[in-house]
């Protein structure tokens, strides 16, 4: 097991200042950024649970707000992709600043809609971004963007989550870099059904280490 260390940090550009928490393991391979869904930011159990994880195998972790306490409270910005973009790009901006992750390669985790800002990302400023996870995700948020994504991307759908299947299945079809789509089998949309999220957390895991 890797000594884990996590701690309170707070992301600013100009008048904007976003919460976070970093979770630093010793001696990190790569850092995984966390994209959150609809209504979900930092305190996430269930991306908690799989940043968890990740550190445990040598992985640093960022799980964000990606918007301010007054943003969330408009239901529009949840699923304003651009915005959310934006901000993890300024995520991207600080860690290559942090002097204990500088110089580490970068991952995206994203879950729901949180997927789609992370490909947005990953196809607006791809340097140094080496691979992105999506849980549950609206890839589809990102269409236009989809084409463009050079990191190796997979795509983790739970296996009754039938509406998504069928967003995460046209996505696979737009995407040109290394991927792959994996069902889980009688998860639902939140892999609230025991073990499901255990298996999201080693599939991710085992495409961190093959790429990032």
């Amino acid at each position: 097991m890797t000594s884990q260390h996590e701690h309170s940090v707070r992301i600013t550009k100009g008048e904007l200042s976003l919460e976070g928490i970093l979770g630093l393991p010793a001696d990190p391979g790569g850092v995984v950024v966390f994209a959150h869904g609809s209504g979900s930011g930092r305190l996430s159990p269930r991306n908690n649970f799989v940043a968890r994880h990740l550190q445990q195998v040598g992985f640093a972790t960022l799980l964000l707000d990606l918007l301010t306490e007054e943003e969330a409270e408009d239901r529009c910005n949840v699923f304003d992709i651009d915005l959310l973009a934006d901000r993890l790009l300024m995520a991207k901006d600080w860690l290559a600043k942090e002097p204990t992750t500088r110089n580490l390669g970068v991952g995206y985790f994203g879950a729901s809609t949180g997927a789609g800002a992370a490909l947005q990302a990953a196809a607006r400023e791809p340097s140094n971004i080496k691979a992105v996870v999506s849980r549950g995700g609206r890839p589809d948020l990102a269409e236009s963007y989809l084409p463009s994504v050079t990191a190796p991307t997979l795509l983790i759908v739970g296996g009754h989550d039938k509406p998504v299947i069928e967003m995460n299945q046209a996505a696979y079809g737009l995407l040109t870099c290394e991927k792959q789509v994996i069902l889980i089998p009688g998860a639902t949309h939140l892999f609230e059904e025991p073990g499901t999220l255990e298996q999201v957390s080693e599939q991710s895991e085992r495409w961190f280490q093959k790429y990032l």
